[in-house]
């Protein structure tokens, strides 16, 4: 019992070394959320484990399963939008039913599926950052009753850890995406100042003048300014074909 006890703890600590790493590396979410899907099941005293994620729109996706079964029931969690990952992530609080004979009333359809699946009780735990509820994880039990106190701090240390991973996983990309933009508006300006230039010199304008030939061109024709310019540039729009004063 000592031994299997410290097996335990040594694979959980395992589990939050390994989490606690993507935090400074590039990761696969999915492979983040499996691997804690799949070490609740052997770390803590659970059937089948599974994460849902809200997506941009605000509704539930499942991202990962510890089984197939499980796969299953969430999905139908999903479509039927009814029982705890649901209802967790909606109040950002722990949903507990122990026995789920006794939830016909809360989800009539849900305890349905989730007893022909082999389960008989769930609690289901909020992935959550001061108030920013983003998902939710599922653990799932053949045998009705709560789980232990102890399992259940472990397993929302889990969620949490994997909840800073998430969100940190997302500011990269969000900076990472502004860093993008940023780069292809100042490359779009150096190709507008070039093309000013060509219009200016040819047409013998004003640096001003050959700006509003441009703009003038860009909006008579819907088309945005640095494609205007960049078919300047090439040859494809020939400089006198644009509206300016004559000189």
């Amino acid at each position: 019992m000592a031994n299997k006890t410290m097996a335990r703890e040594e694979l959980l600590t395992r589990t939050f070394v390994e989490l606690a790493d993507t935090l400074v590396a590039d990761f696969d979410v999915v492979e983040l959320l499996t691997l804690l899907a799949d070490r609740c099941v052997e770390v803590l005293d659970v059937a089948a484990a599974g994460l849902m994620l809200v997506n941009p729109d605000g509704d539930l996706r499942v991202m990962a399963s510890s089984s197939e079964a499980m796969r299953v029931l969430e999905l139908f969690e999903v479509q039927a939008k009814e029982g705890p990952c649901p209802d967790c992530f909606r109040t950002g609080e722990p949903v507990i039913a122990t026995d789920l004979t006794k939830v016909s009333e809360r989800w009539p359809r849900f305890a349905v599926e989730a007893m022909n699946a082999g389960f008989r009780s769930v609690q289901a735990l909020p992935m959550r950052l001061r108030g920013n509820v983003i998902g939710a994880l599922n653990l799932f039990h053949v045998d009705t009753g709560e789980m232990r106190q102890g399992d259940v701090e472990a397993a929302q240390a889990l969620a949490d850890v994997a909840t800073i991973a998430v969100l940190s996983h997302r500011a990269v990309l969000e900076v990472q995406i502004v860093n993008d933009q940023l780069t292809q508006a100042l490359n779009s300006r150096v190709v507008i100042e070039q093309a000013k230039g060509m219009v200016a010199e040819s047409r013998g304008l004003a640096i001003d003048e050959a700006f509003s030939a441009l703009r003038s061109h860009a909006r008579d024709h819907n088309l945005r300014l640095v494609d205007v310019a960049n078919d300047v540039i090439n040859g494809a729009l020939p400089t006198a074909s644009l509206e300016g004063p004559l000189t």
